[in-house]
């Protein structure tokens, strides 16, 4: 059995250890040695400058605004989606009043609240990005038409204000991607086997002491997952996407929606300076690493099997 084991696991390995090497390996490669140059992503020519690039980012005001408002998404948005997903998936599947045969269940109709809540996974990111446009217009949207319907003389220009600009973009990202978690956190509820709810109240216990006892430690792997796939959509695609079409400029009023992926772009296709906009792809995959590293140290612990 242990005569040619390595040859046999080098020949598995050799063809998606090359394909991982050429197309996700390389291209990170590229990018460091991109970003200490000039390319102006428009010609062949370039020189090498250096850390010129880096250096340029701390003198940068626009690049630490959108640091700033890409790292409030990084805290912010991750926690919010999984609170609400954590929520509404234990108010379907665990919430509901008890029943003739069954100490626990959900509410009432939770098949059809999980269609519901998935639904806005059906639409494309451009989609929900301008149902929200729309929604937040301060003349003819459907928030301020609400507000004067019930006598409220409050007109805000929602995607106008700095103040709360970046907060109505992650609202919009909120909706667009908690129903994917409720969904994904009541399949892992329904695992979890009902004995150990009914015994906890039959103790006792309440609904806050199941959940924090017994939902969340045994959903805790997936929780973990869904933090760190959160927090790098926060820094990636989805977030360029809400700001690209939400926000005025993009990225205003006063870059209070600036956000890196975003910055990224804008240099690249609109100033042509692409190898200073590697520079700030670099710092963003830093950024994205050190946050996944502190997600996996923090929740790092004893894995709970039933």
């Amino acid at each position: 059995m242990q005569h040619g084991k390595y040859r046999f696991i080098a020949g598995f390995l050799a063809v998606p250890l090359a394909i991982y090497a050429v197309f996700v390996i390389s291209p990170f490669v590229q990018a460091i040695y991109y970003s200490l140059t000039d390319w102006t992503g428009l010609s062949s020519d370039m020189k090498m400058v250096g850390f010129d690039n880096y250096a340029r980012l701390f003198k940068d005001s626009v690049f630490w605004s959108a640091v700033g408002n890409s790292v409030t998404l990084l805290l912010l948005l991750p926690v919010v989606t999984l609170s609400l997903g954590l929520f509404f998936a234990f108010m379907l599947n665990v919430g509901g009043r008890r029943r003739k045969k069954a100490v626990i269940g959900g509410v009432r109709g939770s098949g059809t609240y999980k269609i519901v809540y998935f639904f806005p996974q059906v639409l494309s990111v451009p989609i929900v990005a301008l149902l929200f446009q729309f929604a937040y217009n301060p003349e003819s949207g459907a928030l301020n038409a609400f507000f004067k319907a019930i006598g409220l003389d409050v007109q805000p220009d929602w995607l106008g204000d700095p103040q709360i600009a970046l907060w109505c973009v992650m609202a919009a990202m909120v909706w667009a991607n908690v129903g994917f978690y409720v969904v994904l956190f009541s399949a892992g509820m329904s695992s979890i086997p009902k004995d150990f709810y009914e015994a906890a109240l039959l103790d006792g216990a309440n609904r806050i002491n199941t959940f924090f006892r017994i939902t969340l430690p045994l959903l805790w792997d997936t929780v973990q997952t869904g933090w760190i796939y959160m927090g790098i959509l926060a820094l990636d695609v989805s977030a360029f996407a809400f700001v690209q079409i939400m926000s005025v400029g993009p990225g205003g009023p006063d870059y209070s929606t600036e956000v890196l992926p975003l910055y990224v772009y804008q240099k690249t296709f609109r100033d042509g300076q692409a190898g200073y906009a590697t520079a700030i792809g670099v710092s963003l995959l830093i950024v994205t690493l050190i946050f996944s590293a502190i997600v996996m140290r923090l929740g790092r612990r004893e894995r709970l099997e039933f």
